[in-house]
């Protein structure tokens, strides 16, 4: 049985580091990070960009569960409202699949400390920590499992959902 695991989180918890350390220890896996489907300059939200962007995650994912060569489908997105999961999750051909869907979160502290970090490494702008703050508490009302990565290593977060944390 494939297994499709849906990380979500604010920017800076961690959803790209947990994602790789799961494709390191799933055999048969691939990893989508729904930012690249969304990579432009300038990066721009409109109603015709939101659209195309789910469009092309939702496209990639039924590519990926519908090949043999994969028993584990890895997929990150900030996915901070529950529409943006429902409206994904509708769009996706999951028989026979499990679905393992999983909202990472971590202290309001730890998430300001891990993105100036970033910002410091000149990963992100300086914007991205007020925005990912925000975020921070819609993540409890939705459908999904919160794992806590506040005083989890990437390894250990992989580790948990590996076991079967949020699955359905």
């Amino acid at each position: 049985m494939k297994t499709l695991y849906m990380i979500g989180g604010p920017m800076g918890v961690g959803k790209t580091s947990v994602c790789r350390e799961l494709q390191r220890r799933l055999d048969r896996s691939v990893f989508l990070d729904g930012d690249w489907c969304w990579d432009s300059h300038p990066f721009q939200v409109t109603e015709e960009t939101c659209a195309m962007v789910t469009e092309n995650i939702c496209f990639l994912l039924n590519q990926f569960l519908r090949c043999s060569a994969y028993d584990h489908i890895i997929f990150c997105w900030v996915m901070h409202r529950q529409e943006i999961l429902d409206t994904i999750a509708s769009r996706l051909d999951t028989s026979g699949c499990r679905v393992c869907a999983v909202s990472l979160v971590c202290s309001d502290e730890a998430l300001r400390r891990r993105l100036e970090r970033d910002v410091r490494d000149g990963k992100r702008s300086q914007s991205v920590i007020k925005r990912s703050a925000d975020y921070l508490p819609l993540y409890q009302a939705l459908t999904t499992y919160k794992l806590d990565t506040t005083a989890l290593t990437s390894a250990q977060a992989a580790e948990r959902i590996i076991a079967g944390e949020g699955a359905s």
